[in-house]
């Protein structure tokens, strides 16, 4: 069986002339992501190439991580690789806290009430502060945004990829 990938990233630019990468992070764990001595995988989203490297060194830098790959030094040897995807195998997924869930498990979950009735699929997650707001798209009708908390949320199934919500009032207008 092929093993799974998990996103974690994308190669955003080059660095400076050293051959360091700017990684565009898609993961709530960067610094474990990107940290010293980490293997990374960079998937071609052309041809589907892909490259197993190592990381040596890494920074945040505003929204975005300067990555030293071992064995490139050069602007030259690196810039090839802008656009590429970064994986890493599924079964490094850090494991996620109780009631904390990643993207891939949530993106996909169907929702219904806690009386049974479906209300839509979940497409996106809004991370504006406190808490996620998951985007629900209905079935002809406008999306609906659904606080993840507690009130709320009442129970998540990644395996049946199934959520039920208590509508509050004021949710679905």
């Amino acid at each position: 069986m092929e093993p799974e990938f998990l996103s974690v990233g994308k190669i955003a630019n080059t660095h400076g002339i050293k051959g360091e990468l700017k990684i565009f992070p898609f993961t709530d764990f960067p610094e474990i992501r990107f940290a010293k001595g980490k293997e990374l995988l960079m998937i071609s989203p052309e041809d589907g190439s892909t490259l197993k490297v190592k990381i040596i060194s890494s920074r945040e830098q505003k929204n975005v991580y300067v990555v030293k790959l071992e064995g490139y030094d050069n602007i030259n040897q690196v810039e090839k690789y802008k656009g590429w995807d970064v994986k890493v195998p599924k079964e490094e997924a850090v494991e996620a806290e109780e009631n904390a869930f990643y993207f891939h498990e949530i993106i996909g979950c169907k929702v219904f009430t806690v009386e049974g009735e479906e209300l839509g699929t979940i497409t996106d997650i809004l991370t504006p502060g406190a808490n996620d707001v998951w985007v629900v798209k209905r079935k002809g009708g406008k999306d609906v945004l659904i606080p993840f908390i507690e009130d709320i949320v009442k129970d998540v199934n990644v395996t049946e990829k199934t959520v039920r919500i208590e509508v509050m009032e004021g949710l679905l207008d």
